[in-house]
């Protein structure tokens, strides 16, 4: 499974790429309001500087929501850098532009998926990822791995080359969950992705070595 991190922090993004496991990075509008980062110019000089950083796909999301506008940002941007991949809302002419990008060779990421029915259009379109919000969804009282395993199940079928981004991922239990299930991508925030890395046993048995090999060589 690959790890993307979900954030337009540089200094996370740099300190996921030095565990040498990170595979890409999405953002969005929000993340990037988030890090005081405004106006076009700064968001794209923000979008090269993590293309600097990570040798992977680097999702920047378009702002348009008609046909027209969608396609002029997305060009624009897959002529950032070639980690650029674009990233689309899931609806109608959004699907319509995903078609476009797919057939002139753009990569694509379809955001905002909630259901099995959204994902398939996506993929019939031609996306490169779909991004099912599996947080937003337990928020609601509704299990988001259910929507990874229905989407597994039908890409399996029809054999469709596009990949299963989970995204809105919140805790360590999520990514293990979904790299159970099948999902080919978890993108989500560095927190998530080191607390893999703990267990009160691993502490305790680190720190017994510790003191016997103290006790041994003084």
């Amino acid at each position: 499974m690959k790890f993307f991190i979900d954030t337009a922090n540089l200094e996370m993004i740099q300190e996921a790429q030095d565990l040498g496991i990170l595979d890409g990075v999405t953002t969005n509008p929000s993340l990037m309001a988030k890090e005081g980062i405004s106006g076009n110019e700064n968001i794209i000089n923000h979008y090269k500087k993590i293309c600097e950083i990570v040798d992977g796909d680097v999702s920047a999301e378009v702002i348009s929501t008609d046909f027209e506008g969608m396609i002029r940002e997305g060009e624009a941007l897959a002529k950032l850098h070639s980690n650029i991949v674009v990233k689309v809302p899931i609806i109608k002419d959004g699907i319509k532009a995903i078609k476009y990008f797919s057939d002139n060779g753009i990569k694509t990421n379809c955001t905002l998926i909630f259901s099995a029915g959204q994902a398939l259009l996506a993929a019939k379109a031609g996306a490169t990822y779909v991004s099912p919000f599996i947080g937003r969804l337990d928020d609601v009282s509704t299990d988001g791995m259910d929507l990874i395993a229905q989407i597994r199940d039908i890409y399996d079928n029809y054999m469709f080359d596009t990949e299963i981004l989970a995204a809105s991922v919140r805790h360590p239990m999520h990514i293990i969950q979904c790299a159970e299930i099948g999902a080919d991508v978890m993108t989500g925030p560095l927190s998530a992705i080191t607390a893999l890395l703990n267990h009160p046993l691993t502490d305790i048995g680190l720190a017994k070595f510790l003191a016997d090999f103290k006790k041994v060589n003084g």
